[in-house]
């Protein structure tokens, strides 16, 4: 028999309405899908403690594209811990680290399942070693400490089918979320760092039109341009000078290491000013 009590969401993907004013949609400036500088980020809210019964959490959310139907990014990260590790496990001179990254099923427009899927465990792993590099790890002998990622909402234009959007480019932002959120998280659980790591992504698009040259932006919202060829996410300590973790997506010509090396400088701007927004939201949250 049906379960009548229980009221189940729909299988596939649904999409909230969208409501015009009077004056239209948003002005696109440049007519190149991109209201803003091509080196300065998405508006940023950041807020710690919002879960009282983790030992430290965060959540952190994305200003959305000036385009209808896409949406900011939102994350939600708790850490627990540390604590003794089981009495089965082999002793460990240095606190063990792991990482869980989890798509809720509504964030994307292919509706996500309650087991995590390859490019979840990969994001997964990229943020245990962005991580690695900024925790004092012999702190804690004998313990460990598990970071949860709930993935609220994704950067996708839920407009457009599956065939058309590219899940690769979205993972880019959200990995550099994640590496934020997850750091605010670790400062709030009281867990003894280096340095405040946070997250940047830089990209080569390029835009509609026959004159359009590929340039290359920070924080970018595949919706908003035509094609990218190419990507960088950058897990930097601003204090120390180092980079904990960077990962490449793309077709670029391996000839040419300036474009490498432009990518990942602009990178590790986009993390100077994220970490400019965590610096200041833990500086609230201890006055």
């Amino acid at each position: 028999m049906a379960d009548r009590r229980r009221i189940n969401g729909p299988p596939g993907a649904t999409m909230a309405p969208v409501f015009e004013d009077d004056a239209g949609q948003p002005e696109i400036k440049n007519g190149k899908g991109r209201d803003r500088a091509p080196n300065v980020i998405r508006k940023t809210f950041l807020k710690t403690g919002v879960t009282p019964s983790a030992s430290g959490s965060a959540y952190l959310e994305f200003e959305g594209s000036s385009k209808s139907g896409v949406s900011g990014l939102k994350l939600s990260c708790t850490v627990h811990g540390p604590r003794s590790l089981p009495r089965s496990s082999p002793f460990s001179p240095h606190i063990v680290l792991s990482a869980h990254v989890k798509y809720a099923p509504f964030a994307t427009k292919q509706r996500r399942g309650y087991l995590r899927d390859p490019s979840e465990r990969d994001l997964g792993t990229h943020l245990e070693t962005a991580l690695r590099g900024a925790i004092i790890a012999d702190r804690w002998p004998k313990s460990g400490v598990d970071i949860i990622i709930s993935i609220i909402e994704g950067d996708q234009d839920r407009e457009t089918s599956k065939s058309q959007g590219d899940e690769t480019w979205d993972m880019m932002n959200v990995l550099s979320g994640c590496i934020t959120v997850a750091s605010a998280a670790l400062a709030d659980a009281g867990i003894d760092c280096v340095d405040t790591v946070a997250g940047g992504v830089a990209a080569l698009v390029q835009d509609a039109g026959e004159d359009s040259t590929p340039r290359i932006v920070v924080d970018p919202i595949p919706s908003d341009h035509e094609k990218v060829l190419g990507a960088c996410c950058v897990a930097y300590l601003p204090t120390r000078d180092e980079v904990t973790n960077l990962w490449f997506k793309g077709d670029l010509p391996a000839a040419d290491a300036g474009l490498y090396t432009q990518l990942v400088e602009n990178g590790i701007q986009a993390s100077r000013t994220a970490n400019r927004v965590l610096v200041e939201c833990l500086g609230e949250a201890t006055s």
